[in-house]
């Protein structure tokens, strides 16, 4: 008989059970904070009422763990797409002023589309508190949303890589000044970005160069939001973070920060 150890990121919570299923079997759920709580019986020949109590069970003294079992402590039932235990892939320890650095981890996943090389790593800036939340196929950007990340009390973060194809031919070795101009690279894209036609919503526009790659900075309104332009390879990236009324008059200038940090590495 084996025993199977199951782990539910983001939480204290292990579920051991043994296997194959035999009269006598037994589950026990563990709390790194408590008791452990479990469940025994004999399972009656030709029926399935022993699977079900146990089931029950189960789910009873999970519950008894908390209700921060799933997603991030805070974000009621949140799921996540990949590992988020313990620190998040990518993002390091507070420096000295509270702020970590995410990178983009060398072996994650997506490729948008067969031969597409794998995507060149990006990294940015967040105080401490921000957290990696679940993309979803359906939000507006659809598989290009490459990363989200969040505060709740202070805005969202979002990270847009596109193939340069869609946009022009034999671009195999992308810049942000081949695609176009600052105002022809926010007209075509920023829609992407917050979904409506920009125009008369630009409120600032610069260029910035970091390490020889050139980089378009936005600022929109309404709604309140950051973007960052910049291509590598054959991919166009779009670094967005924005925030409601209050939090953009509360944290303009951390937001501000997290925006200009962005680089593609």
């Amino acid at each position: 008989m084996s025993n199977t150890l199951l782990f539910l990121p983001s939480s204290s919570l292990f579920l051991s059970k043994q296997t194959p299923f035999t009269k006598g079997r037994s589950a026990a759920v563990r709390c790194s904070s408590g008791p452990t709580l479990s469940v025994s019986h004999q399972e009656d020949e030709g029926k399935g009422v022993a699977m079900v109590g146990r089931r029950q069970a189960l789910i009873s003294a999970a519950a008894a763990c908390g209700a921060s079992v799933f997603g991030f402590a805070g974000d009621a039932m949140a799921a996540n797409q990949g590992l988020l235990a313990g620190r998040i892939p990518g993002l390091s320890e507070p420096d000295e002023n509270g702020w970590r650095t995410y990178r983009r981890p060398d072996e994650k996943s997506g490729g948008h589309g067969v031969g597409w090389s794998p995507i060149i790593p990006y990294s940015f800036k967040v105080p401490d508190g921000w957290e990696e939340v679940p993309v979803s196929i359906a939000d507006l950007g659809g598989t290009e949303i490459d990363l989200r990340f969040a505060n709740s009390k202070q805005g969202r973060l979002f990270v847009i890589v596109a193939p340069v194809r869609r946009f022009a031919d034999n671009l195999e070795d992308a810049t942000i000044e081949k695609i176009g101009s600052p105002e022809k690279v926010i007209t075509a894209f920023g829609p992407e970005v917050i979904g409506e036609n920009v125009e008369g919503k630009v409120l600032a526009s610069e260029t910035a160069e970091y390490s020889g790659r050139t980089y378009y900075q936005f600022e929109l309104e309404p709604p309140h939001v950051f973007i960052t332009a910049s291509a590598a390879g054959n991919r166009l990236y779009l670094f967005s973070v924005t925030a409601n009324g209050l939090q953009w008059k509360r944290h303009y200038k951390d937001l501000k920060q997290i925006a200009e940090s962005f680089r593609i590495v």
